[in-house]
Formats: C-alpha cells, structure tokens, sequence
C-alpha cells in the first residue's frame, strides 16, 4: 500500500530554494529515504511503501524548511547531513545542530557543527579544559578545534594559540626529507596551516606567526614548557608515544584549554611503541575536567564518498578481524 504526504509550504519562491534548482533537494531525499518526490509550485508530495520512512522525509523537509526561514541557504550537503542526524534521532532539532555558530568567518559564511556528535564536541570544549576527540578521518576534529582556537583568540579569551602534532607519517623518517628542521617538519602541519588559512587571511595568519601569537611546532618542541593563557590543540594524536602523550598533557598552565584529536584506527607508530592516545583513554577515564567525545562514520562530513570508504574499511577490518586470531 502506497503511503503519500502532502506539504505545502508558504509560497512557490520559498519552496523552489528550499527543493533545490530543478528539485535537486527533493531528489536527494527522495533517495537517500527511498521513497518518491515531486512537486507542484508550493507543494511537495511524498509517496512511498513504508510509513516510517515518509514520515522520515517529511520531518527532514519541514526541518530544513525551518532551517531556511532562520536565514541559512540549504545546499546539498545540509539535506545530507540533516537526514543522517534523523536517521539515528527522529526527535532530534535540525535547527539547534545547524545554527551553533562556532565563528565566523565573514557576514556569509559561518562554521556550524553539522552532526549531533559535532555539537557534544563544542559543548564539551566549552564546558572543560580538556577534550579529547576520537574518531575517523573528515568527522571535523580538528578543523572545528582550530576554529574555537580562532574563535578564543579573536575575543581575548586565550593570548595565543598552540597547534602541534606528531613528525611520524606511514614510516617516513624526518632525514629523508630535504632542508632544515623547520623545512622537514612543515610537511607535517600543513593540514593545522590549511585549517587556519580556511579561517584567517593569508598574511593575518602569517603576521601572528611571526610574532608568535600562532605557534603550530612539533611535538617534540613542547618538552619542558608550561602553556598559560593558550588554546592548544595536539592533531594526530594516535602517532603519539606513550611518553610523548603525558608529556603533552602536562604542558597545560593556567588559563588554558587543550584539545587532543586523532584516530585509533590510523596508527603509524613502528610495531613495538604503543599509542599515547590508546593509552590515555583508559587511564584518564572518569577524571573530572575532561571529556572524551568520539566520532563515527555517520560524522564524516567530506565527500559523501569519504564516509562510504571508512564505512567499508571499518566493515573489512570486522570481517578480517577472526581471521588474524
């Protein structure tokens, strides 16, 4: 038996912007919910044989039609990313997820969380001084950490930022890579520089590097340092050593607020050295001031291609996992 909702919505312009140019929206949720879409000026019909995934539909439609009407353009992405989010709460509010502005960039552009895990991740930095974020590649750990950093720092909150990470990458060693220890180590950061320049312009960001307001290093140049009044923000932290990760989080002073990232399954430690980060979460469960927030597929807010592939690589590596027993 065919199920159809019927939803009309205040007029035809609203409604076009809202399904999308030649109702590329409707089709995408027609899709990704299987059911049908169509439209006629105002009106969208909805059909399909299960109830639940109608219902679905139409409450991610009204959503965004919400999301619309509190100034925000809806693109592609944001009806993929509202869908997922309802998918796992149907209770959820599209709205609260996606207008969580974490800083923004010009008077047109804004960064939001847009999953419910992202915006617990906010909520936690804002909340301890301490956030430990866990999880697959493109989930926005450390591009949302940079711009709370950024964010601290344009209201005074912090005197400077701190972005560090491991000089270990798929066994490649430092000597092997031309130039200085400065050139060799460049390399390494150029995701915490991208995350930056994505936020700041270019020769902002180059100012405050040069007078220090900015210091992204490596981690080996936090060993006996104490960080006051810093936003520090350690990337890759599942290539950190055992040693390497108490160190860090002993480099944390007085007004200051630490956010380490990484993930569990991307290891690139040689065989006998154990993960800082893989350690840290069982030791430091339970300690007040601090959170642990971990990501998922369902997160990952690249390509929607990026999320099938950790999707699969996570589906082998369960299918595999008795075979190496």
């Amino acid at each position: 038996m065919t199920v159809e909702r019927t939803l009309e919505f205040q007029s035809a312009a609203e409604a076009q912007k809202l399904f999308g140019p030649h109702n590329a929206h409707l089709r995408q949720l027609a899709e990704l919910s299987g059911i049908t879409a169509d439209s006629r000026g105002s009106v969208a019909v909805l059909r399909g044989e299960d109830q639940q995934a109608v219902d679905q539909a139409a409450n991610c439609l009204v959503q965004l039609h919400g999301l619309q009407r509190a100034n925000t353009s809806i693109q592609a992405q944001d009806v993929d990313h509202a869908w997922r989010i309802l998918c796992r709460d149907p209770q959820a509010d599209i709205k609260t997820v996606f207008k969580d502005v974490v800083y923004a960039v010009s008077p047109k552009r804004t960064i939001t969380p847009r999953t419910v895990n992202q915006r617990r991740y906010l909520q936690a930095l804002r909340g301890n001084d301490l956030v430990f974020g866990i999880g697959p590649a493109g989930t926005g750990k450390t591009y949302l950490a940079v711009a709370m950093a950024v964010a601290a720092l344009t209201k005074k909150e912090v005197k400077r930022l701190v972005l560090t990470r491991p000089a270990v990458e798929a066994g490649e060693k430092l000597g092997f890579l031309p130039g200085d220890l400065v050139e060799k180590v460049n390399p390494y950061l150029r995701p915490l520089y991208d995350a930056l320049h994505d936020m700041q312009e270019f020769h902002k960001v180059q100012e405050m590097v040069e007078t220090g307001v900015i210091e992204i290093a490596p981690l080996a140049f936090m060993r006996g340092r104490t960080l006051n009044d810093a936003f520090i923000i350690l990337d890759e932290a599942q290539n950190t050593t055992q040693e390497q990760m108490k160190m860090f989080l002993t480099r944390l002073g007085f007004g200051s607020k630490a956010v380490v990232t990484g993930d569990v399954t991307q290891i690139d430690l040689p065989v006998h050295a154990r993960s800082g980060l893989v350690q840290a979460e069982k030791v430091l469960s339970g300690v007040a001031g601090l959170e642990f927030i971990h990501f998922h597929e369902e997160d990952v807010i690249r390509h929607p291609l990026v999320g099938r592939i950790v999707h699969a690589y996570d589906r082998f590596t369960r299918q595999d996992a008795p075979k190496k027993a």
